[in-house]
């Protein structure tokens, strides 16, 4: 793929179940991954919920490398104008959200990837936390999550989790705002 090209991002939920799925611009690849470029206004769409995008984000697929490190998905979010933060609500000025998940894999165009419930949550206030693991916990007995993804899962949470709050790259800020400044010379 070359600079600019459309890509789409296909996440399922478990047992092939959908869920958010949007267009993207791809970026280029670093020791960190793949990295996608989603401008504000792109439309993105899970079952039941339909929204534009707030502001510019780029997300990175960790598409290569070992998989008790690469089973997350990452998206970093840009400021809005009015300096509030980005988010799914204004409420929730989020800066890094990393959906935990397989690996991502790239089937022509699209990267695919299964979001495993926990995600490690940086709000632009620098406070993270690790979100929905009462959804983990209900889905690994309620889909039947085998005991090799359940251990992956925790695994790569607790990396991701670790690296967020130390601010180690690929979510120290500057990696990020390089890539987004990439997605600007798009515009």
């Amino acid at each position: 793929m070359e600079f600019g090209d459309p890509v789409d991002v296909a996440m399922t939920k478990w047992r092939d179940r959908p869920h958010w799925a949007y267009r993207a611009h791809y970026l280029g690849r670093d020791e960190h991954g793949d990295w996608l470029g989603v401008p504000a206004g792109t439309r993105m769409a899970r079952p039941g919920v339909e929204m534009l995008s707030a502001v510019d984000q780029v997300c990175l697929a960790p598409t290569t490398g070992d998989l008790s490190q690469s089973g997350w998905f990452a998206t970093f979010h840009a400021r809005r104008a009015d300096g509030t933060g980005a988010g799914f609500e204004p409420a929730f000025p989020v800066e890094v959200y990393v959906d935990i998940a397989t690996q991502p894999v790239w089937d022509g165009t699209t990267v695919r990837s299964v979001d495993l419930d926990l995600d490690v949550v940086r709000a632009f206030s620098g406070r993270t936390w690790i979100d929905d693991e009462d959804e983990f916990a209900e889905h690994r007995v309620a889909l039947g999550y085998p005991d090799e993804v359940i251990e992956l899962a925790l695994a790569n949470c607790a990396a991701v989790h670790a690296a967020v709050l130390g601010q180690v790259a690929p979510y120290d800020g500057p990696t990020a705002a390089a890539w987004r400044a990439m997605l600007d010379g798009l515009s």
